[in-house]
Order: C-alpha cells, then sequence, then structure tokens
C-alpha cells in the first residue's frame, strides 16, 4: 500500500453513524463534500424517521456517498466498528478514515485540520474541545461540565494525558484501525471512544489533539443518557484491567 502521510496518496473516507437523523443528514452530507475530497460512508441503524432511505436516494445521485444499513440500533460503538470492517475491505483502499457524528456539532471544515495533524507525525488525530483553541457553542453548563468531568476521570482511571477522551470526532490511519484489536473492544455506547483511544495509546501510536469548536445540534434529539454516562463509568475500570495485564 502506498505511503498513507503522504498527501498525494490519501484516500479519506469520512465514516457517519446515524439514528433518527432525516433532517442533518442532506445539509451534513453537503458540508462534508464541499469542504473535503473525501468519501462519505453513511452508518444507518434502520432509523424509524427514514434516514436511511433517504441516504439512498442522496447516494443514487452522488458518487462520493455510499450506504451501510445495520439491522437495528445496537449503540454508537458497534456501528463504528461494523463500519470500520466494511470500510477496511472496500478496494478503493482508503488510507484514512474520520469519524464525526451527523448532528452538525461536528464541523466538517475541521477535516483538514486533523488530516494534516496525521502527515505531520499522528497515528490518530482527535478533536477537541478541551485544549487550547477548542471549544463549545450552546452547549448546557451541566453537559459541559459532564463531558470535561467524565474525560477527567477516565483519563485519571487509564493513565492518559488526553484532555478530551470522550470526543468522536477523530481521523485515524489505516495502519492503526488494522492493527487494533477490534474484536475485543466490548464499549458500545459513548465509552468507545475512550476505548479506543486507550488503545491506540497502549499499541504505541501516537495520539493528537487537535483544538475543535463544538456546537450543540440544532435539529434533532440528542442520544446522551444517564444509561450511557453509567456505562462509561464501568468500561474505563474494566478496561484498565486488561490494559494493565
Amino acid at each position: 500500500m502506498s505511503d498513507d502521510r503522504d498527501p498525494s496518496s490519501e484516500r479519506v473516507l469520512v465514516i457517519v453513524p446515524t439514528y433518527d437523523e432525516r433532517e442533518n443528514l442532506p445539509r451534513i452530507v453537503a458540508a462534508i463534500l464541499r469542504e473535503t475530497a473525501a468519501d462519505v460512508l453513511v452508518v444507518d441503524d434502520a432509523s424509524p424517521d427514514g434516514t436511511g432511505a433517504l441516504a439512498d436516494a442522496l447516494a443514487a445521485n452522488e458518487p462520493r456517498l455510499s450506504v451501510l444499513h445495520r439491522a437495528g440500533k445496537q449503540g454508537l460503538g458497534r456501528a463504528y466498528l461494523d463500519a470500520f470492517e466494511h470500510a477496511l475491505a472496500l478496494p478503493a483502499g482508503y488510507s484514512h478514515f474520520v469519524q464525526m457524528d451527523a448532528d452538525l456539532s461536528h464541523d466538517p471544515a475541521a477535516i483538514p485540520s486533523l488530516l494534516q495533524a496525521c502527515r505531520d507525525g499522528a497515528d490518530v488525530a482527535l478533536g477537541s474541545r478541551w485544549v487550547a483553541g477548542g471549544g463549545t457553542v450552546h452547549w448546557p453548563l451541566r453537559r459541559a461540565l459532564l463531558s470535561r468531568g467524565g474525560s477527567a476521570y477516565a483519563a485519571t482511571v487509564l493513565g492518559l494525558r488526553i484532555k478530551d477522551l470522550t470526543g468522536g470526532f477523530k481521523c485515524w490511519r489505516r495502519a492503526v484501525l488494522e492493527a487494533l484489536p477490534r474484536a475485543r473492544v466490548a464499549a458500545r455506547g459513548y465509552a468507545f471512544q475512550i476505548e479506543m483511544t486507550a488503545r491506540a495509546i497502549r499499541q504505541g501510536f501516537r495520539v493528537v489533539e487537535v483544538p475543535i469548536i463544538f456546537t450543540e445540534r440544532a435539529a434533532g434529539d440528542s442520544k446522551m443518557s444517564g444509561r450511557i454516562v453509567r456505562e462509561a463509568l464501568g468500561a474505563v475500570w474494566r478496561l484498565r484491567r486488561e490494559l494493565s495485564h
């Protein structure tokens, strides 16, 4: 495979999981296609609101867009893991994989900065709200405290020097995803973000935080819940026990 740190050989796939994101999908896809030369993979979990059917309709008129349909809602982590398996097997031979939310909280205009960080030596570029230059817009104080506190808690338990461990806007070099033991990733909710980053660091890959501005969604409902938070709190201790052996 060609050198994935050479911009001339880059092939980028942006992965966007969806569940009831019909209002946001056309806007996020259009923004990604406008801001980058990347292809887009929508991963829909049989959304009741018809997001999957809309994605198919958009893909029928856009060669850079494809859709992966899953049987139902099985968690964000499972959606990404299935997408990674699917994407790594594609004949296009993508060199980089960007993961991002469908609700426009992650700005596609920041994707080039993540890619540049990988060109400059990062194995994983993590869009970070909590480093200098990063931040949030229209986010309730409770959510901001929960995010910062959760990241700090997880980093302390796992012994990591990452400010935004719960962030879901990332760029992965292909070699990293191929090397990670994806079948052993257990987290299904937002703890998935913590687990994947921790595993990458554990295997010696370089994770760099790139400042981003996170904007609260304008349409649709947040998928965050108390159950997801409780899962994350427990998952970091399970992960610590596994990675310490």
